[in-house]
């Protein structure tokens, strides 16, 4: 993206528009971009007045007017002089935390920025709410819960925010730390009685950042020292970013009194990305890894594209074995030898989503069967209570029995869309909690399809 260009255009489309002495009065001397971060391109006016006369009456059009540049969400944001060199200032006075530092380090990874982050359908609401959490910490949305299965870039939005906030004040005390991390940090503490230590090593913590919150489950004093570390934080207006595999409400062997206090801010799932989502995440990692945008054929990185649908990981992993191979071997980038390259990685892969097709379609056959309808009146759009019910229930078993994402079970009930299945997983649970029968059915069903709850 040349920021330059984008500028001097936009400043080119604003004379015509304004009023001459407006425009030489505002925006004439903006002439250079001082930096671009996390989706922000920074410019720096004359003073203050200027500053706030932008932001008051022109800077939703000059938002709007930039859209039109960039194919990823970016805004301007506009400092002062002053402004500039007290950032720079900073800069150079930031002093890295030592060994006795009063709080941890921030354990966040660099790349891990807006930046870097490919936005598309599947995660475009949890990049919005990031992007607004990092703004303004501990104000829009306390706590960010971010769900979604492994590997789709939860990680990577949620400590972005972390490095934003640290890009912005320099002195913010940041930390990301995976539950599980933080089970083993409370048990070796409390092997040792050292209870006050270990509250003290979070104290004074700005944005707190917790990894797979699932891996909470199950460990109780664990569980009660995180709910007091969440309570303290919440009540201090710090932020505070959660991530899981799943809602808060799924989540087992936690208590309730803390899964709930997951659903007081705002919750947001990542999907898995489409084919386009998929390719411009491909696109986008070919750049960092290699200095020739155009050094794989766009029908080698669509075809990638097109066999790893699973996750992120996955994908990126399969465009460095290829990038490999073909180097290795001195071999052109083609179709043909992108299939060699990957072929060990492929074949398991066929062979996983073999036996799960014959699992769902199991399930399938046997609900149809003790409902007494045929399979196709079972998958089919038909709403009448007689399909309806039994459809209810055949997703619920296959999002039980093999926890598939919602969008793959609607796949095999003609497309339906995952909010349909969710609702669907949903009612099922909740009914079986007040109906005795709908729960007997299900535990039937169950050994039918081979398998034990």
């Amino acid at each position: 993206m040349n920021t330059a260009h984008i500028w001097q255009d936009i400043k080119a489309q604003l004379e015509a528009e304004l009023e001459a002495s407006t425009y030489d009065e505002i925006f004439a001397s903006i002439d250079a971009i001082y930096e671009v971060k996390n989706n922000y391109i920074y410019l720096v006016v004359e003073n203050d007045y200027v500053k706030k006369r932008i932001e008051l009456m022109f800077l939703k059009k000059l938002n709007r007017m930039l859209e039109h540049h960039v194919l990823e969400k970016h805004e301007f944001r506009f400092l002062t002089s002053d402004e500039v060199d007290e950032k720079t200032r900073l800069s150079r006075e930031k002093v890295e935390p030592t060994e006795t530092s009063e709080y941890p380090r921030t354990n966040l990874n660099p790349s891990y920025t807006f930046n870097n982050f490919v936005v598309g359908l599947s995660n475009r609401l949890g990049y919005m709410s990031a992007v607004k959490v990092a703004d303004q910490p501990g104000i829009v949305a306390n706590p960010l819960f971010i769900f979604g299965d492994v590997g789709l870039g939860k990680t990577h939005l949620m400590q972005a925010v972390g490095n934003y906030v640290l890009e912005n004040d320099i002195n913010a005390k940041v930390l990301y730390i995976k539950a599980d991390q933080f089970v083993e940090d409370y048990v070796r503490h409390a092997n040792k009685k050292k209870y006050t230590e270990f509250s003290q090593s979070y104290e004074g913590i700005d944005v707190l950042l917790v990894d797979d919150i699932q891996f909470l489950s199950k460990k109780e004093k664990s569980q009660e020292e995180f709910f007091k570390l969440f309570e303290q934080l919440y009540h201090q207006q710090k932020q505070i970013v959660i991530t899981s595999d799943r809602k808060a409400s799924d989540l087992k062997d936690i208590m309730s009194r803390l899964t709930s206090r997951f659903a007081w801010g705002v919750t947001v799932d990542i999907n898995r990305p489409d084919l386009d989502h998929r390719i411009k995440i491909l696109e986008k990692k070919l750049n960092a890894e290699t200095a020739e945008k155009d050094l794989i054929p766009k029908k080698v990185i669509e075809y990638i594209a097109s066999v790893f649908d699973n996750n992120i990981r996955e994908l990126e992993g399969a465009l460095k074995r290829v990038l490999f191979y073909c180097t290795a071997f001195n071999c052109e980038f083609t179709i043909k030898n992108a299939e060699l390259a990957l072929e060990n990685l492929i074949r398991p892969k066929a062979n996983a989503r073999d036996y799960m097709k014959d699992r769902v379609q199991n399930v399938l056959s046997a609900t149809a069967a003790y409902y007494r309808i045929s399979v196709s009146d079972l998958i089919s759009k038909k709403r009448t209570r007689n399909y309806l019910y039994p459809r209810q229930i055949a997703m619920y078993l296959i999002k039980h029995l093999y926890d598939l994402p919602y969008k793959r079970i609607g796949q095999y009930f003609s497309n339906r869309d995952h909010s349909t299945v969710m609702h669907s997983v949903e009612k099922i649970a909740n009914e079986m909690n007040l109906d005795t029968n709908i729960k007997v059915d299900v535990e039937k069903l169950i050994l039918k399809c081979g398998e034990k709850d």
